[in-house]
């Protein structure tokens, strides 16, 4: 595909193995736009993406929401609706939906997307409609790299999760609140205002429901917290444990128990600590450019977003 994308080197890349992570695209030379150029590259890109995990298309001419939906459309990646998770987004336009709207003062903990439902994205795209005047970077990490640290250093924890899996508990308003990371009301949460609707959505995902005077608590789980990648035959870290441990805090939640072992019993806080260390040993953070559309396949990284000085504006698309 040399005669349609340029590969490219920036700093902030990691190399495993020789390859580069994430793969970075530019034009070569830019003769048409990036959705045509995806369609007529489709096989490459796809290659690409399982190799590497992530590909950050840069330099191109992509300004807009909807030139994005463009983008995401070429792909021909099925759309994911957003039912489940716990972030607030708000849809822009066609397929693309706000990215988590959380103050920009607090950090977005290291998580793969949904994993905390059995329905998730296989794959994530992200678009930067405006560029951070400092920080707000969406770093990223290779989800197998982080589970064989993990095992190496606590054998004994890996097996306990492989063998309970997880369970994740949070509490949910009736509307959104856009002062939390994990402010999604349950109206929008389960896309609808009736109770035994809700009810019926969340049975489908496998999820309980407690009703409350003024909210509800969602028990999911046991799910697991590590998965087998087929495509690539081997284990990854696929949960969101030190996204929930770390980072279910307000009113209604307490982050040290929004997640325990799927017997019962809580994690130990000193492990789930030292993950987030590995975690951020082992990411990646490129900072964002206007106009740059970053694929992530979600079988095999996790992601995060670092605080910022606004103005920031960070858009993104589910596909199955």
């Amino acid at each position: 595909m040399a005669e349609t994308f340029k590969l490219t080197e920036i700093p902030h890349q990691k190399l495993y193995g020789s390859v580069p992570f994430p793969s970075v695209l530019g034009p070569n030379p830019a003769r048409a736009s990036l959705p045509v150029l995806v369609k007529n590259s489709k096989p490459y890109l796809e290659s690409l993406l399982h190799e590497t995990g992530a590909v950050l298309f840069r330099g191109f001419d992509v300004s807009s929401a909807s030139q994005f939906n463009d983008v995401v459309e070429a792909f021909g990646f099925e759309e994911l609706p957003y039912v489940g998770g716990a972030a607030p987004r708000t849809n822009v336009v066609g397929r693309v939906f706000t990215a988590n709207e959380s103050p920009p003062d607090q950090k977005i903990p290291f998580h793969h997307e949904m994993a905390q439902v059995p329905e998730f994205p296989s794959k994530l795209f992200f678009f930067c409609e405006v560029e951070p005047r400092s920080g707000g970077e969406t770093p990223i990490v290779l989800s197998h790299v982080v589970y064989q640290k993990m095992k190496d250093k606590y054998p004994d924890f890996v097996e306990r999760l492989e063998e309970h899996d997880l369970i994740y508990i949070r509490v949910l308003g009736e509307e959104d609140n856009p002062a939390s990371p994990i402010g999604r009301g349950w109206k929008s949460t389960f896309l609808t205002d009736d109770k035994s609707v809700a009810a019926q959505r969340a049975a489908k995902l496998g999820m309980k429901l407690e009703w409350l005077e003024d909210g509800v608590k969602t028990i999911m789980g046991p799910i697991p917290a590590i998965k087998f990648d087929r495509t690539r035959n081997r284990k990854i870290w696929f949960n969101s444990m030190v996204a929930a441990y770390t980072g279910w805090e307000d009113e209604r939640n307490d982050p040290t128990k929004a997640v325990i072992f799927g017997d019962g019993k809580p994690l130990p806080g000193d492990i789930i600590n030292d993950c987030l260390r590995i975690l951020e040993e082992e990411s990646v953070a490129i900072p964002w450019q206007k106009g740059d559309v970053l694929l992530i396949d979600n079988w095999a990284v996790l992601h995060a977003r670092k605080s910022f000085e606004p103005p920031r504006r960070v858009l993104a698309s589910l596909c199955k």
